[in-house]
């Protein structure tokens, strides 16, 4: 058979690394890059991905447990009989608790779009609410929302894919506590680079020289945690100067004298001593924002795991409003699709009873309808506000995920009934009833869509093993619960029905290699004047004032500060002074790098060659006055355990700070990065109030020589 060539979506990217496979006799011999696609850093060549899908590791039929959990003793079944036993257990313990006994938690490994097109609350579908359980949870409960929903709904009235930075027109880029090589794909990299070459301005706030802090014009290293400090010393700066846009905030905002009022504590000599940023660059960068003319803004998650979190990213974004650089050319730019209903997308929440952690977070569960994860094990343990009995977890690895993993463990012991969905045998699988094992992208048909862009992706090689389509599962347990019907059957049916009413797009994707150039609406700036941001087509922003509420009535009604108030660490120098002299070293985790995602691909040897060790970024003299040369094994203490990982030494971080990575944890890893779960460093009970996001950036630890 001659050998042809097909495209594909690396299993190893998570955004979707665009490749070209080599097809010879019904088996995968070569992937190169598909030049008329982005492909991500994580692989250029694609070996990596060719790794992932032939993994010794991979899960190839489904398992049942056969000794106790967590011992990891199981035996290999049919489909038929593992999905029979976990629907029949679900309704036993839906006949005998209620439905809401069982609650689901997705992870980066479904981020797969047609997995989210037909199982994603924000589209009004779920998979337990048609079980009618209202407690659907995902990684979401601890990454994102804090940015992406609660800080720009209760602000703007918009999520963050509706703020975009407008590059091209801006005379100034400041890239807040985010590093755009390590997105998927790195599309905004991209448009950073051109930027760059094109002279204009670039500015990187972060607590670490990130990768485009090293390419920035400034870098200003801030004190993790103390971010909305910074933004409100910016912003004190920018009215006592008059900098700030009267006409926009006359007629735009709400809550400006309130702010005006707050800020003045916020001098740049205060500024200073909280973020370590000198007071002549707080200057400095509030006049280059507000005379810029104008400033894009890049931020992403690095701001919301700290005990302000959704405060402190609602200083940022208020920064860009006082500053007039909202839907203009070069700013911010707005935009937002006013033809769906909220009330009909979440028509289908099951409302007989409240949701895990609705009551304790009700900002998160209102503006995500989700149910809260941190709150997952006292549910359990503690039947409060009633016990979870069953858990299904799809894709996600929440032992290596969440602070405290000893306490998930032992809430996983307490389980009637636990499901894990996953590609390879993840710790939390061993605690599992049912192991089913899933298919990489390579080896489903699926769809892609970009900004402008839109693909098929068609399948390389045939499924490994027993291995089957993550919503092609949940399918096969629809039709044993009974609304089967609600789900696509077939990767066919799952692409007819993502592109129903586009036929003639359909047929131009099924004819082409590379996919389709959609085009995209022109630009319209300052929509807030003509009434194109409100469903109700009135002018103002879709916030119940219709203004970018600085003061948010919302929040004050939720019982939190209506005004972007700044909180210092609760566990930091100056919060806990007693602390702090056992434990002076500032802890931040989670930071990418590019070897992996999350704990994914620790066990893929092309990938290990780039790191294959867990390490804790230290700076030089921190290093010296500990005795750690590079390379050094080390101990990493704070009050909840310590775990050994590897010093990297150098300038990459601030002095009385480190950097430790993520991801460890999990039985198929290498000994080092098995043997380096960060989390047992973090804290379970240290959360930002609003969101419930644990202060993943803003602990204290020590390190010594192992």
């Amino acid at each position: 058979m001659e050998s042809k060539r097909t495209n594909a979506i690396c299993g190893v990217c998570p955004g979707g690394c665009a490749i070209q496979a080599e097809i010879k006799d019904g088996k995968l011999i070569g992937v190169k890059p598909n030049k008329n696609a982005p492909f991500s850093a994580f692989c250029p060549k694609g070996a990596a991905a060719t790794e992932v899908v032939y993994s010794k590791d991979r899960l190839k039929k489904p398992l049942m447990r056969t000794g106790k959990r967590g011992e990891g003793k199981f035996r290999e079944v049919e489909w038929d009989e593992a999905l029979d036993f976990i629907a029949d257990r679900m309704k036993q313990l839906k006949e005998k608790y209620g439905a809401e006994c069982i609650m689901s938690h997705t992870g980066r490994g479904v981020f797969e779009q047609s997995f989210g097109s037909f199982n994603d609350t924000s589209r009004g579908t779920s998979f337990l609410w048609e079980f009618g359980s209202p407690n659907v949870a995902s990684v979401g409960s601890l990454c994102y929302h804090a940015f992406g929903t609660i800080a720009p709904m209760v602000t703007y009235g918009l999520t963050s894919p509706c703020l975009v930075p407008d590059f091209e027109n801006s005379n100034l880029i400041v890239v807040w506590g985010a590093n755009p090589i390590t997105d998927s794909p790195p599309f905004v990299l991209h448009r950073i680079e051109e930027a760059r070459r094109q002279g204009k301005k670039i500015v990187a706030i972060d607590h670490m020289k990130s990768d485009v802090a090293d390419r920035a014009d400034e870098w200003l290293a801030v004190r993790s945690g103390s971010d909305g400090a910074f933004a409100l010393g910016l912003i004190n700066v920018i009215i006592e100067e008059n900098l700030y846009d009267k006409e926009f905030v006359d007629k735009w905002t709400v809550g400006f004298e309130e702010l005006k009022e707050y800020v003045k504590q916020f001098t740049p000599q205060r500024v200073e001593q909280i973020t370590k940023v000198p007071k002549e660059k707080i200057v400095w960068l509030a006049r280059e924002i507000a005379k810029a003319k104008h400033a894009s803004l890049l931020t992403y998650t690095g701001l919301e795991y700290t005990n302000s979190g959704v405060q402190n990213i609602r200083a940022v974004y208020i920064l860009w409003a006082l500053t007039g650089n909202i839907d203009v050319p070069g700013g911010m730019y707005l935009q937002t699709n006013p033809s769906s209903s909220e009330e009909k997308a979440y028509e289908k929440q099951p409302k007989h009873v409240e949701a895990i952690g609705a009551r304790e977070y009700p900002v998160f569960h209102d503006l995500t309808h989700a149910a809260h994860f941190l709150e997952f094990p006292k549910a359990v343990l503690e039947a409060d506000p009633y016990k979870i009995r069953g858990l299904i977890n799809i894709g996600s690895s929440i032992l290596t995920s969440y602070p405290q993993p000893d306490i998930y463990e032992k809430a996983f012991k307490e389980l009637d009934l636990m499901v894990v969905v996953d590609r390879f045998m993840t710790k939390d699988a061993l605690y599992a009833d049912i192991v089913l094992p899933s298919t990489t992208y390579f080896e489903i048909d699926s769809y892609q869509r970009y900004p402008g862009y839109v693909r098929l992706r068609r399948k390389v090689i045939e499924p490994i093993g027993e291995s089957k389509n993550d919503l092609l599962i949940l399918a096969e347990l629809a039709n044993r619960l009974g609304f089967g019907h609600l789900y696509p059957q077939t990767e066919e049916e799952i692409i007819k029905r993502a592109f129903e009413g586009q036929a003639e797009l359909l047929e131009k994707l099924k004819n082409s290699e590379d996919g389709v150039e959609i085009s995209v609406p022109e630009r319209k700036y300052k929509k807030y004047e003509s009434g194109l941001l409100r469903l109700d087509g009135k002018p103002g922003f879709p916030t119940e004032s219709g203004k970018v509420e600085i003061y948010s009535k919302y929040l004050e009604g939720c019982g939190y500060d209506p005004l972007p108030k700044y909180m210092e660490p609760i566990e930091g120098p100056f919060q806990s002074p007693d602390m702090y002299k056992k434990y002076p070293l500032i802890l931040n985790t989670g930071a990418r790098i590019s070897s992996t995602f999350r704990s994914q691909h620790l066990n893929i040897p092309s990938l290990l060659k780039i790191q294959d060790k867990p390490c804790v970024l230290m700076n030089f003299n921190d290093a010296e006055k500990r005795g750690i040369k590079n390379g050094d094994r080390v101990k990493i203490m704070t009050e909840r355990g310590e775990v050994y990982f590897y010093a990297a030494v150098g300038d990459k971080v601030l002095q009385g700070s480190v950097e430790v990575n993520q991801g460890g944890g999990t039985p198929i890893q290498v000994k080092e990065w098995r043997e380096g779960n960060v989390n047992y460093l973090t804290d379970f009970k240290n959360r930002d109030n609003i969101s419930g996001f644990p202060a993943f950036k803003a602990l204290l630890c020590e390190v010594e020589k192992a």
